[in-house]
């Protein structure tokens, strides 16, 4: 067991657990990040155009940029355990710990920035075309099919902004809902006045095909199963956030997002922040988790410092 008394223990590797430690580390707080590999959900894209400040750069070399830039400023005040998988957090007040798959840490305040991953679409093909025309983020991955015809698999509200944003440079953008859609009645709406979409309720999908990238979608609804030509298929089905670790002790939405105070980040325990994919945020994108844990870092250096 590690007998050091951290200022600060960062969980999570991704945008936002990377950016808290640089800011950490200038601040000259004693920090420690925990992470089991680095990038985040994002490593996985080929080319990723909204970092800002990079036109171009696939999930890889993402992940070894804010790797690259963490390790500037490892050293006696920032310390890292790669590898390692977090399954407990315990305390309050100023005295956390931190229990490893290979050891256990000491810490005032923790900030929780583990991210989520997409629930995945379980049909057949969809394993064997995912980056291959099959996505998950229609912001990461929409202007790569500008012109064609594609697919949105979901009914909530991240379905219909997704079709949303890819109604503005594809051909045609087809929803698929297993059931009426749950998104705002005025989002569904105003979608369906556009010519270039198409809603299907009752759609449940069964399989993706092509040769090297996507080429067509087969789904059944009340009558028949249906195939139709696309180019890519935007999945929207949700997310499952990893924070199993803090389950019962910090509070959770139904999904297991942790509330967040939005203008601190701070959670409903003092001394623990979230930032990232693993809140209850709006959105979901890696600038606004690398931008969420700037502010929870800010606010955390005023806790112990002020």
């Amino acid at each position: 067991m590690s007998t050091t008394n951290y200022d600060l223990i960062i969980i999570g590797g991704g945008p936002a657990g990377t950016a808290a430690s640089v800011y950490a580390a200038r601040k000259q707080l004693k920090t420690l990040l925990i992470l089991k590999e680095w990038g985040g959900q994002s490593t996985v894209s080929e080319d990723i155009q909204n970092w800002i400040g990079t036109p171009h750069i696939s999930g890889a070399k993402l992940a070894e940029s804010l790797k690259a830039h963490v390790l500037e400023y490892q050293g006696d005040v920032l310390h890292i355990a790669e590898g390692e998988y977090v399954a407990k957090v315990e305390g309050t007040d100023g005295s956390f710990t931190v229990t490893t798959d290979k050891n256990s840490y000491n810490s005032k305040t923790i900030l929780v920035s583990t991210g989520s991953s997409r629930r995945k679409l379980d049909v057949k093909g969809a394993d064997t075309f995912e980056h291959k025309g099959l996505t998950y983020c229609a912001s990461c991955d929409g202007p790569l099919f500008s012109g064609s015809d594609v697919v949105v698999i979901g009914g909530g509200n991240a379905g219909f902004e997704s079709a949303a944003q890819l109604l503005a440079y594809c051909k045609s953008v087809t929803l698929l809902s297993r059931s009426e859609p749950r998104a705002d009645a005025i989002t569904v709406e105003k979608l369906k006045q556009n010519e270039k979409f198409k809603l299907v309720i009752n759609a449940i999908p069964k399989k993706v095909e092509g040769s090297v990238f996507v080429e067509s979608f087969t789904y059944e609804d009340a009558t028949c199963e249906v195939t139709i030509p696309v180019s890519a298929i935007f999945v929207e089905i949700g997310q499952i956030p990893a924070t199993s670790f803090v389950e019962g002790l910090v509070d959770m939405t139904p999904t297991k997002n942790i509330v967040i105070n939005p203008r601190t980040q701070e959670t409903s325990v003092k001394g623990i922040w979230s930032a990232g994919d693993c809140t209850d945020v709006l959105y979901h994108q890696n600038n606004i988790a690398a931008g969420d844990a700037v502010r929870a870092l800010e606010d955390i250096y005023l806790h112990l410092k002020a």
